[in-house]
């Protein structure tokens, strides 16, 4: 099993971990990555989400820090570990956000679509007309012959209704289309305790021009859903299952399914 913790390693930034059964039925940990180990912390700071695999064996994941000095408060990065053939992991950085237009903060794990490009989301970046620093954004990271990679931001969120401050990941269907979540926007008359608004799902599907349109499937109203805060998923007939969080007073959690 490999993961992810936000904290720990020195100097308490976070670790990339594997933990494999021994013969006893236990597990053997080993540490894979340890960020910010030369103190500066330009390859990551505390990694909020899980990695995933692409097919050649290497892992990919997000922090929610650290990377590019001249963002406001280091916005983080995306973050390629590679096996060596010293028998350990070699990290690159394949993106560091500034946290303007391109986004900033990820705290979702990261989705590969069937061409080997990478998909996820930032809390905060984008227009900060309505959230203080942004209200988040999704991207595309796609890879280029020479190894490096280029983002595509699909979708700046306004924080009004199409959403805003998505803390989990997309979720692609056999369209190519990517469905999530946005911990507020939406009706910014309730949950006025969280900024305005009790979140949505939303969809974003590709156009002819190139560019991406996204639907609004589910405002939520705090009666009975607010404050989705994690990814979706879909059965085999379509529909989608996910979770709200609740805003603590009036709504304490649900989960609930989106039927086309």
């Amino acid at each position: 099993m490999y993961g992810t913790t936000e904290y720990g390693g020195l100097p308490d930034r976070g670790t990339v971990f594997k933990l494999t059964p021994d013969s006893g039925g236990g597990w053997i940990e080993s540490l894979l990555y340890i960020f910010c180990d030369s103190g500066i912390c330009s390859d990551g700071d505390g990694p909020a989400a899980g990695v995933i695999f692409d097919q050649a064996g290497n892992l990919y994941g997000t922090t929610v820090n650290g990377g590019d000095d001249g963002c406001w408060d280091t916005c983080g990065v995306v973050f390629e570990l590679t096996p060596n053939q010293q028998g350990g992991w070699t990290e690159s950085v394949i993106h560091s956000f500034v946290g303007g237009e391109d986004g900033g903060n990820p705290y979702a794990a990261l989705t590969f679509d069937a061409a080997g490009n990478l998909y996820g989301t930032t809390m905060s970046g984008g227009p900060s007309n309505t959230c203080n620093a942004g209200c988040g954004t999704v991207f595309e990271l796609t890879p280029n012959p020479e190894g490096s990679w280029t983002e595509h931001v699909l979708r700046r969120f306004s924080g009004a209704k199409d959403g805003g401050e998505p803390y989990a990941g997309g979720t692609l269907n056999a369209a190519g289309s990517l469905f999530g979540t946005t911990y507020i926007g939406g009706n910014r008359s309730l949950c006025d305790v969280w900024s305005g608004g009790c979140g949505v799902v939303f969809a974003l599907a590709s156009n002819s021009k190139g560019g991406w349109h996204e639907s609004v499937l589910q405002t939520f109203s705090d009666k009975p859903a607010a404050l989705p805060m994690a990814a979706l998923i879909f059965d085999t007939t379509g529909n989608l299952y996910g979770t709200t969080s609740g805003d603590g007073t009036t709504t304490f959690g649900t989960v609930f399914e989106i039927t086309p």
